[in-house]
């Protein structure tokens, strides 16, 4: 379980929240703004907050006694909005960026599964201005699920996609959560998006959750 309880002075406001996220997909919602991305780039290590804490089972990400983790030891798979794929690498080395190497058989195994799962595996040798803005997330995603992480941070991922895409593309979120029984934190201005995909959808304004909705029965 992730647990976070943080504070940030930011420009306009004081980021102050305080939650936890079982094996689950939590929706953070609201508008743009309100300290979303900046609770998703804490939680990755991006970001020190000023006080607090945040937890995934028994790792200490911060505290203020012990102070921050650096992200590459964080086991945190994160997806960013612009999916920041480097446009210099092919597929292949996007998604065995910052992978540690040499692979064992079976993580050579686990990528190919993901890969053939995500259906990119004919991909692995063209450069990311050469494939399709939904190819780019799917590659995206398989690069943040390819560290094997213990909890998936994605910000808006499906924004950049159109329609008929983006209702693909939460399909295999949705799957892909199912198989992987991790954490998930997902940010999205899109309402009908966060109550397809979320367990619970927390409303953020000005750095600050306001209420709580539970989609599905906590169990």
């Amino acid at each position: 379980m992730l647990s976070v309880q943080i504070q940030k002075k930011l420009a306009q406001f004081t980021l102050d929240i305080t939650f936890c996220v079982k094996d689950e997909i939590v929706v953070l919602f609201g508008p743009s703004g309100s300290g979303k991305t900046t609770a998703l780039n804490i939680i990755a290590g991006l970001l020190h907050p000023d006080k607090g804490s945040v937890l995934l089972n028994n790792m200490v990400f911060f505290s203020e006694e012990a102070g921050g983790l650096p992200p590459q030891k964080r086991k945190v798979g994160y997806l960013f909005q612009d999916y920041a794929l480097f446009p210099h690498m092919t597929v292949r080395k996007n998604i065995r960026y910052g992978i540690r190497q040499p692979l064992t058989v079976k993580e050579e195994n686990q990528i190919q599964h993901l890969l053939e799962g995500l259906g990119i595996g004919h991909l692995l040798l063209k450069y990311p201005h050469q494939i399709s803005g939904g190819e780019k997330q799917r590659v995206a995603l398989a690069r943040a699920l390819a560290c094997e992480p213990a909890l998936l941070l994605l910000d808006e991922p499906l924004s950049a996609l159109d329609h008929a895409s983006r209702l693909r593309g939460q399909d295999e979120l949705l799957r892909l959560h199912k198989e992987w029984k991790i954490p998930t934190i997902l940010v999205t201005h899109d309402k009908e998006e966060a109550r397809k995909l979320g367990d619970r959808i927390l409303y953020m304004e000005a750095g600050k959750i306001h209420s709580e909705e539970q989609l599905i029965p906590a169990t």
